[in-house]
């Protein structure tokens, strides 16, 4: 199959990236942060999670943040929400567009939001249907599609199943993710393989994590088959409490730098890109996460010089 000429990017650092961190992050650099990624090009910012403050109290103030930043009207702010209760609270805020986020593997659903797989997809039900009524969109999330840190390799038909079901709910799309970063680029392949047959691919995005080094690998697979929607976060912000060891998101940078040299649109502004993740990694102390990042800035001091 030819590559697809446009790829849509979904970043996902405010979120996912920013809710693994220690430390407190200040509203007003989680602000910042989404405010320098909404004039970057990309069209889909996760804007945070209305979740229980005591298991995510990094999120706590996401109404807060939703109410505060400048939103662009080209570009949706998609917010998880776990249950009913979260909803009321996005809708509260103004949100208009919710993500729901289940599990392939019964051992990680239980350690993460304390449900069986299908009990959660019970409870996504309701959540589902009043986001609709509201006039929100949905998307949906599946974890640990390619390995679970508690149960191994899991099957490409158990994802299927999940995925199936949250379209079947309304979810415009449903987003796999490689929780623990443990595929590879057949296995990610074989994986979208089984899934497209009960979703069509046109339904489906890409969320890998890079612990072993093989998300863009695994990227290129996926596109490869005609996977048009990819997750990634800034400066690769990001990990998971719940697989240990597990390094971030594949680092938006360094999607869109490999995007490009294929010769693929994206919409995105990779040099402001670039200056919005060294942002957000100094306000964080920390080195970024993008090797693209890192080659581009110093090919630009070395210009100056």
């Amino acid at each position: 199959m030819s590559l697809p000429s446009r790829v849509k990017v979904v970043e996902v650092g405010p979120r996912d990236g920013l809710q693994n961190e220690a430390k407190p992050v200040p509203l007003e650099t989680k602000v910042a942060l989404i405010d320098r990624l909404s004039e970057t090009g990309l069209t889909a910012i996760e804007a945070g999670a209305f979740v229980s403050p005591k298991w995510v109290p990094q999120m706590a103030d996401s109404a807060e943040v939703f109410r505060r930043i400048k939103q662009k009207p080209q570009v949706s702010y998609p917010v998880l929400v776990p249950n009913v209760k979260g909803l009321e609270l996005a809708l509260a805020a103004g949100v208009q567009e919710i993500a729901v986020f289940g599990a392939a593997s019964e051992s990680f659903s239980q350690r993460n939001i304390n449900c069986s797989i299908e009990e959660s997809l019970e409870r996504f039900g309701p959540v589902c249907d009043a986001a609709q009524s509201a006039g929100l969109k949905v998307r949906g999330y599946v974890s640990c599609v390619l390995g679970c840190p508690y149960e191994g390799e899991i099957a490409p038909d158990a994802v299927a199943r999940v995925a199936k079901a949250l379209i079947g709910m309304g979810c415009y799309e449903v987003s796999l993710g490689d929780t623990i970063g443990i595929g590879t680029p057949i296995k990610a392949q074989r994986m979208i393989e089984v899934v497209a047959q009960d979703v069509d691919i046109s339904h489906l995005a890409a969320h890998f994590h890079d612990t072993y080094g093989q998300a863009l690998a695994n990227l290129l697979a996926v596109l490869q088959m005609g996977v048009a929607v990819m997750d990634a976060s800034v400066s690769g912000l990001g990990g998971c409490p719940y697989a240990p060891g597990a390094s971030g998101n594949v680092a938006t940078e360094d999607v869109v730098y490999m995007l490009h040299g294929l010769g693929i649109e994206t919409g995105i502004d990779l040099n402001q890109l670039v200056e919005t993740g060294a942002f957000i990694s100094q306000a964080l102390d920390r080195p970024p996460g993008s090797k693209a990042a890192m080659a581009l800035r110093l090919k630009a001091a070395k210009s100056q010089q």
